[in-house]
């Protein structure tokens, strides 16, 4: 059965669907209290190649990043839309359409508007054996898409695509052409399209199903084409570098120009020239003036010849500027400048539109790394920016909140004088003289802007590189190692002056960054250094190398002041500067933590089951974040020495970094070519620290989605901050997240326990007499003279002079909200206890009493009856004797007594020994109380005082 005749039984309506037709990726349950994926940054462009569209008089460009796309303003390259929700595969292929995009995966097309899935449509017949969808071509009221094995075309509404596709037919060609490339539809042609086989082009008509026309057999497969302005003309390029311009209707080849180089993409001007950019797999762009068939510029390395060289050149229609992407994750957009003649009569110059004999000017670009990214830093306080490098010999600039603020580090570096380091002339080349690639990376802020802040050790070098920071450019200059051994580890110090190059014989250099002199060698180890840091003070240097052994030095001296043999070579170390702790990892597996104050190893942190890659400090110092070769991310709570959280990735963790201020934890990977970002929850809600035991490690480690560039099922601060519906499982059970832990007042009766009232309120207790007499005014306020109109109150003010009476009853009328009895709760409980002294009622009045503020208890004290027996004085020293009994509340029952005596101190004095013996026996029970407290207190703290010095000078 033909094409034609079937084409009835084909038409069929295409259901609307919000989704996927394979099913929408779910949202995948939290794995981990305390890092939530958010997004990926870095992602411009894989080597899809990529759509232009305009609106009105503005184009903008269309990319694919996976499994998601791009939307791009061309004006600015400014990021405009993500695509939502992610695709079940990376997408193939796309086409621009007005304000709608249609994006490919397997045998998918979805059609997006604004970034946003309309509908899909799943092709009809497909055969698995046929490939992914390559191509898609829009024109008309057909939707055409290619595979490997056939074409598949549905009618649209072309100015709603959205309303309701119908299937059309099928287009499948004879198996001895081989299979389908690509297709093309010709300007003027209607209903037809150009089928593109290995070497031969095929012209359909797709109503009808019937083959119009067959080329011959090129002598190279065919590898790109392209319509020209030119009606009936084709620019096809092949494998063997050969572009042939095709009369179609003709059959024949017009001419052919040779680019050296597999042809990967075309594109004509259309602005009134006759030019043709060329893309080609080594990175190349040609361009040809296609009256004189000779080729008039090129643009070499524009793109890596690794990543697939040139994925797409196009140029906008109408426009001298073209913009072309490739699979090095570079955007780049290009202008062709109008000649300037200048007149022989004339001073004033003339603009001619023919820019032929002018080369194409970068106009604005958007880029990222084109290989894995290893080492990551953030520079900034406020988590702005990350520096990034990469094995693609590149160093970047990366920003959190706006991708218009990428930057690439300039690496053109004029020679140095190996004598003296400064810089001489000449400049760098192209790409492929950059840098060798960047193995570890020193950033401190302080200093950006005076001098250089940046130091890079570059892969089988012996001196390491300065950067500008501020300006973005490589600095002034070389540091080399000190014992001619290749650079294996940098550091700055924190003060932004010095800076460390480490060898791998073992030799440690001092450099000062401002002059770029040699300041001091050390001798340090007998093979690789892995780790050099140094305190904020700068009176201590620490090293780490691979002879395990672990070394410290005086910094103004160079002095060897104490080593720690660790047992296994050291492969990385970081100081946390804040705590003066310092963490190593080592080949056997195990981080350990060391005080540098007294040289000690304090912690030792075993789990990860595979060798460790990356780890960082939490900013407070509390936490230690590590990732291992086992996939695995791990969160080692310091205080207790435990794994609190361990989750598994996909994707191996190569570099990660805690922001300086907590919010993010960025990660790099072996795959892909973006820094991830992860929310740091415990920002915003409270996380268990509880330590995971090896017995629920045992059953398996749950697995987390990787941050991807739309930031799909993600979460950030706000969401994480308003998301009080998660629970966390505790040694009990389920801890529901509106349960909060309450600090216990007494660990145990046996200690003297102060209490838990801000420090303010037992000064202000204490000093309340002073504060009072500071507070004193100088003099009484004085009456105004003559009060301003807006103050006077008219007849109000005599009314205001008159009691209150009730005009019926003659009386005073009581004020409302006041109660008519003059005891207060402290008078009350403090009776209570006098009637029954038990340890429930003292601690009763001790709770009010703690509640009330200063110059509350200096009224209620101030307020005890002064006449004989003292029934209250006797109570109140009672209950303060009782706390001291029981080790509780120390300093505020200092306190409390020394406001007692300086207010009453006279009526105690004269009635304790003469008229009221019960006065005196409570003012002894206190004494003899306070004596065995105080005596106990001073044990304590003098013993605690000289384990401390002992732990420091052991």
């Amino acid at each position: 059965m033909s094409a034609l005749e079937d084409t009835q039984l084909k038409k069929r309506k295409i259901q609307d669907s919000s989704v996927p037709s394979n099913g929408e990726v779910a949202k995948t349950a939290q794995s981990s209290k305390i890092f939530s994926p958010f997004r990926a940054i870095g992602n411009v462009t894989n080597a899809t190649p990529l759509s232009v569209t305009s609106h009105g008089q503005t184009f903008v460009v269309t990319t694919s990043v996976g499994n998601f796309f791009q939307i791009y303003d061309a004006a600015s390259l400014h990021l405009l839309f993500v695509s939502s929700p992610k695709t079940p595969s990376p997408i193939t292929a796309l086409h621009t359409h007005f304000h709608y995009v249609f994006a490919a995966w397997d045998n998918t097309i979805g059609i997006f508007k604004r970034g946003k899935l309309e509908t899909t449509i799943t092709l009809e017949e497909y055969s698995t054996s046929e490939g992914e969808i390559m191509s898609i071509s829009l024109f008309g009221e057909y939707l055409c898409a290619s595979t490997s094995g056939a074409v598949y075309i549905y009618k649209i509404n072309p100015k709603v695509p959205t309303d309701g596709p119908e299937f059309y037919t099928t287009i499948r060609i004879p198996k001895s052409f081989g299979n389908i490339k690509t297709i093309v539809h010709p300007q003027t042609y209607l209903n037809k399209i150009v089928i593109v086989a290995d070497a031969t082009i095929l012209l359909y008509n797709i109503r009808t199903g019937r083959l119009l026309f067959t080329s011959e057999e090129f002598d190279s497969p065919i590898t790109a084409i392209e319509c020209s302005p030119v009606l009936d003309v084709l620019g096809i390029g092949t494998a063997s570098g050969e572009i042939n311009l095709y009369h179609l209707r003709q059959g024949r080849i017009l001419f052919t120009l040779n680019a050296g180089d597999r042809v990967t993409t075309m594109s004509f001007r259309t602005d009134g020239h006759p030019l043709l950019g060329v893309g080609t797999a080594g990175g190349n762009i040609l361009f040809y003036h296609l009256d004189t068939k000779k080729r008039v510029h090129i643009i070499r390395d524009a793109h890596r010849e690794a990543a697939g060289g040139v994925s797409a050149i196009q140029f906008f229609n109408g426009q001298p500027i073209f913009v072309t992407n490739g699979g090095d994750n570079y955007l780049s957009e290009y202008v062709f400048d109008p000649t300037v003649v200048y007149s022989n009569t004339q001073k004033d110059a003339t603009s001619v539109n023919s820019a032929i004999t002018s080369p194409p000017r970068l106009l604005r670009s958007r880029g990222g790394h084109s290989l894995p990214p290893t080492q990551i830093s953030f520079t900034d306080e406020e988590a702005h920016h990350i520096l990034s490098v990469s094995r693609d010999q590149s160093l970047w600039s990366f920003s959190l909140r706006k991708d218009a603020q990428n930057y690439e580090f300039s690496q053109n570096e004029k020679r140095t004088n190996s004598k003296t380091g400064l810089l001489k002339s000449g400049i760098m080349g192209s790409m492929k003289d950059k840098f060798p690639e960047i193995t570890d990376i020193a950033y401190q802020k302080n200093k950006q802007g005076r001098w250089d802040n940046i130091i890079t050790a570059h892969k089988d070098l012996e001196y390491a590189h300065t950067w500008d920071g501020k300006r973005g450019i490589v600095g002034a200059y070389r540091l080399p190692t000190s014992d001619k051994g290749i650079v294996k580890t940098v550091a700055i110090s924190e003060c932004g002056n010095f800076g460390f190059v480490g060898s791998s014989l073992g030799g440690i250099a001092i450099y000062n960054l401002q002059s770029g002199l040699l300041r001091k060698k050390l001798a340090g180890h007998s093979q690789s250094v892995t780790g050099i840091a140094v305190d904020n003070l700068n009176k201590v240097i620490i090293t780490s190398s691979l002879d395990g052994l672990l070394k410290f030095y005086n910094f103004k001296t160079g002095q060897l002041l104490h080593r720690i043999k660790l047992g296994s070579s050291a492969t990385t170390l970081k100081l946390h500067t804040g705590s003066d702790l310092l963490a190593v990892t080592l080949d056997n597996l195990s981080i350990i933590v060391i005080d540098i104050q007294t040289k000690k190893i304090v912690r030792e942190l075993w789990g990860h089951s595979n060798r460790i890659t990356t780890f960082d400090f939490s900013p407070d110092g509390r936490w230690i974040i590590s990732a291992s070769l086992d996939s695995t991310i791990r969160t080692w709570d310091l205080p207790t020495g435990g794994c609190i959280d361990v989750v598994r990735v996909d994707n191996l963790v190569t570099c990660l970094r805690m922001s300086p201020n907590g919010d993010w934890l960025a990660t790099t990977h072996v795959n892909g070519v973006g820094i991830s970002l992860w929310t740091n929850r415990s920002q915003f809600k409270k996380v268990s620290t509880r330590v995971i035991t090896e017995e629920e490690e045992a059953e398996g480690i749950s697995k987390i989605e990787m941050p991807n560039a739309g930031g799909e099922g993600g979460a950030n601060i706000i969401e994480g901050a308003l998301d009080n519906d998660e629970e966390e499982e505790t040694e009990e059970g389920v801890l529901s997240s509106s349960m909060t832990y309450k600090t216990m007042e007494r660990l145990s009766d046996d200690l003297i326990t102060l209490s838990l009232v801000p420090r303010s309120k037992f000064n202000t207790l204490t000093h309340l007499d002073v504060i009072k007499l500071r507070n004193k005014a100088k003099e009484a306020p004085k009456k105004p003279e003559k009060a301003p109109f807006f103050l006077s109150v008219g007849n109000d003010e005599k009314k205001s002079h008159t009691d209150t009476r009730d005009d019926e009853t003659n009386g005073l009328k009581p004020k409302v909200g006041i109660s008519l009895s003059s005891e207060s709760d402290f008078t009350r409980l403090l009776r209570l206890y006098t009637s029954e002294p038990t340890n429930e009622k003292a601690i009763d009045f001790i709770k009010l009493l703690k509640s009330l503020s200063p110059s509350s208890t200096d009224l209620e004290i101030r307020s005890l009856s002064t006449f004989p027996p003292l029934t209250e004085f006797i109570s109140f020293i009672d209950i303060l004797t009782n706390t001291l009994n029981r080790n509780a509340d120390f300093e505020l029952v200092q306190a409390w007594m020394a406001m007692l005596l300086r207010v009453h101190g006279d009526v105690i004095l004269e009635l304790a020994t003469s008229q009221v013996p019960a006065l005196g026996e409570a003012l002894t029970n206190w004494e003899d109380a306070q004596s065995r407290e105080a005596g106990r207190l001073d044990k304590l703290a003098r013993y605690c005082s000289g384990v401390l010095d002992f732990l420091r000078t052991a």
